[in-house]
């Protein structure tokens, strides 16, 4: 797909306005979102993306239509992971409710400026050397078996604060108070210190990068189009922080999601593998010639088939067995449950 570069800086400048508009109405009113707010926003740009995908299926063909649908669902379905993290942060750092949905803003920002960055230094990287998809499918499959561990084991989540933030909290004087959205005091002697504000900001920016780890090789397994990995993110992350506070507490009934996301990395990390054999060159790998059976290259209708029922069947058992739980055997199964009411 030939994207025209007037397309590119158009999608730049709506995705600007957008979170610009966001930006102001949140930062001008400082609020606990109601369910109806958080639901209204949801909807408006869960329907933009569809209105996007089928533009796209018309525009250019159904092939890059279901190829933006089925990176759309993967990322939005590893960001709602995410949201276990963004809660323990919020916790962890005790931010006021009122200035929640603020700080997770300019965290999503921050983190889709370094994910577009990610994203254009992996289609380099793909476009140059076809041997990276072997790399990415790899890296996938990993991940996938140290996530359904992780699920095995039951183990609490936690926190583990990154050297970034580490080292912000140690080179630069920072106050314990809040003040609103500032991210600067004035300190004694009229030195400038860091408020909790500016750390969790960065908290939240650096560890969304680290969750596009996975998810960025993820989707570069559904399409090799930047445009659409980029859109297909942008999406994703528009409406995160309405489904951080939308479905915080359903989070803790979604008890298989782990099993769920670790069947999809896997299912797409032999998708990437399958697709480097069909596309090798390496020499020492069939003498650099490349594998010709059709059964390599798995369609994208049924990539999306496969998301569409494992997530269906993930949010469905999870939902149906954690019903029939006692409060503590959910505790067990997910970790310790943590109040909405009281963060």
């Amino acid at each position: 797909m030939d994207v025209p570069v007037w397309v590119w800086i158009a999608t730049f400048a709506v995705t600007v306005v957008i979170f610009t508009f966001d930006l102001v109405v949140v930062g001008r009113r400082p609020h606990e979102p109601s369910m109806k707010e958080c639901a209204t926003y949801l909807s408006i740009y869960v329907g933009l993306a569809i209105l996007f995908g089928i533009g796209v299926w018309i525009t250019w063909d159904h092939q890059h239509g279901l190829e933006f649908f089925s990176g759309w669902l993967v990322e939005y379905s590893l960001s709602i992971d995410n949201l276990f993290i963004f809660i323990i942060i919020m916790a962890k750092f005790a931010v006021p409710k009122e200035l929640q949905q603020y700080a997770l803003m300019i965290g999503i920002v921050m983190a889709l400026v370094m994910r577009a960055i990610f994203i254009g230094v992996g289609a380099a990287a793909i476009n140059q050397f076809s041997w990276v998809f072997y790399l990415f499918g790899l890296f996938l499959v990993y991940t996938a078996f140290k996530l359904a561990k992780e699920g095995a084991e039951d183990e609490d989540d936690e926190f583990e604060e990154n050297k970034l933030v580490a080292f912000v909290e140690r080179r630069f004087p920072a106050t314990s108070e809040w003040h609103g959205r500032k991210l600067l005091v004035s300190g004694e002697g009229a030195k400038k210190m860091i408020t909790p504000m500016l750390i969790v900001i960065i908290t939240l920016g650096t560890t969304d990068l680290l969750f596009a780890l996975d998810s960025i090789p993820a989707i570069f397994g559904i399409t090799k189009e930047p445009y659409l990995v980029l859109t297909a993110n942008i999406f994703a992350l528009m409406g995160l922080r309405q489904l951080y506070f939308l479905i915080g507490g359903l989070l803790q009934r979604l008890i298989y999601l782990s099993y769920g996301l670790a069947f999809l990395l896997f299912f797409i990390g032999v998708k990437l593998f399958f697709h480097a054999l069909h596309e090798n060159t390496l020499p020492f790998i069939n003498g650099g010639e490349h594998f010709d059976q059709p059964w390599l290259e798995i369609p994208i209708w049924l990539s999306l088939v496969v998301i569409l029922a494992t997530l269906a069947i993930t949010a469905a058992l999870s939902l149906w067995v954690s019903g029939r739980m006692s409060s503590e055997e959910q505790d067990a199964a997910t970790g310790p449950r943590r109040d909405w009411e009281d963060d």
